[in-house]
């Protein structure tokens, strides 16, 4: 539409015969449909506001950005609409503004607006938000800097086993000795010192397991697949930790699909995998509670969660748990979901985590049982359910 067409409509209004008011009313609403239907096929969100920030448009993408009704939106002030919005109004008519911005509902994403004054020389018309999706590029460049870290602790971290090892292998060769002496030297001695030796025996095994894990969980390893019972991989890391999970009172249950196919898998990172979320439920939960894992099918995917009934965490710590790094303890190094999201993300797998404070965390993790085909959907398709699954009391 040419500039200064309603200007020259209006001047002419009454003057204009029947026939041609029509056919200017229907040009009008012509051309206006047709823009809005361009704006509704944009992948960028669209938001138009009249100078004092009510919405007078919104797009099908914006919509589903802020989780917003195009109906009910309209009219509404932007800052109403979405929730922790401030205007950010130009300085001057002509002045535009651009900033990223993270929202957590409907989905947890990273944005980028660029608001502009409408350029009108005469008035001020209004504003025009263009709203960019920017979650995935920042996602890959957070897995960029996760990679670089996990290969700087990598070699940290074999520097550290190198300096602890070789005092352990020396600890427990003086052991042996000292053992043996005592037990060539006095006999009654020895017998009452046995235990205490076994202890110590013992604690120098289970350091030197640590480490052995540690190196094993952080080293960028390619995965050994084969063909795997993924119930077994759970009831094994389960069986695992059961002493520390009866010793905290912890009531633990298996829910577990007893129709799971085998599944291409690395079970000993897999396993790596099941130990951090189970310690990070026992952590959360202190002494006492309940955890629940599941494993499930749908059409495509394996599910396996983690349920717990801890403290819970807010939305911004849910979002913070994807950053390398990120602990809510004191003592904590951030490792364990870095971890958890390398292993999972080498099997082909996704992770979520749902929580709220006071209501607990159930964390699942997604493993493909195949490569997915493509299919066409029919309107009345709904997805595949998961049977029944079997009930384990641990």
């Amino acid at each position: 539409m040419k500039a200064g067409f309603l200007d020259k409509l209006l001047a002419r209004f009454d003057r204009l015969p029947a026939e041609e008011m029509q056919a200017f009313l229907l040009r009008l609403v012509q051309e206006k449909g047709f823009f809005e239907q361009v704006f509704e096929v944009l992948e960028e969100g669209v938001i138009i506001c009249d100078p004092t920030g009510i919405i007078t448009f919104i797009n099908r993408a914006a919509c589903k950005f802020f989780g917003l009704d195009a109906a009910a939106a309209a009219g509404k002030p932007l800052e109403e609409a979405v929730r922790g919005f401030h205007w950010p109004a130009p300085r001057h008519r002509r002045d535009t503004v651009s900033r990223d911005i993270e929202v957590f509902y409907p989905e947890h994403r990273f944005l980028n607006f660029y608001l502009r004054p409408v350029d009108d020389a005469h008035s001020d018309a209004g504003h025009v938000m263009l709203i960019r999706d920017l979650t995935q590029s920042r996602r890959m460049t957070e897995e960029q800097i996760e990679t670089e870290r996990l290969n700087a602790l990598t070699m940290m971290a074999a520097g550290v086993a190198h300096e602890i090892g070789n005092p352990l292998n020396s600890l427990n060769i003086h052991l042996q000795v000292l053992e043996k002496k005592v037990k060539k030297s006095d006999a009654a001695l020895y017998r009452s010192v046995r235990e205490q030796f076994d202890v110590a025996r013992g604690e120098i095994q289970r350091l030197d397991f640590i480490i052995e894990q540690f190196l094993r969980a952080i080293r960028p390893a390619r995965p050994v697949f084969e063909m795997t019972e993924l119930n077994k991989v759970i009831e094994g890391a389960v069986n695992f930790l059961a002493p520390e999970l009866k010793d905290r009172r912890i009531t633990t249950r298996l829910q577990l699909h007893d129709a799971l196919p085998l599944l291409r898998l690395d079970a000993n990172q897999l396993k790596q995998a099941f130990y951090n979320l189970i310690k990070n439920a026992l952590q959360a939960m202190g002494t006492g509670g309940s955890l629940i894992i599941r494993s499930d099918l749908t059409e495509y995917d394996a599910l396996v969660s983690f349920e717990d009934t801890g403290k819970g965490m807010s939305a911004e710590t849910v979002a913070a748990m994807h950053e390398p790094w990120f602990t809510t303890r004191q003592s904590g190094t951030g490792l364990g979901m870095l971890i958890v999201r390398r292993i999972v993300r080498e099997h082909g797998g996704e992770l979520s985590i749902e929580s709220s404070p006071g209501t607990g965390t159930r964390v699942t993790l997604t493993l493909p049982r195949g490569p997915k085909p493509v299919r066409f959907l029919e309107s009345g398709d709904q997805p595949a359910q998961p049977a029944a699954p079997e009930v384990i009391d641990v």
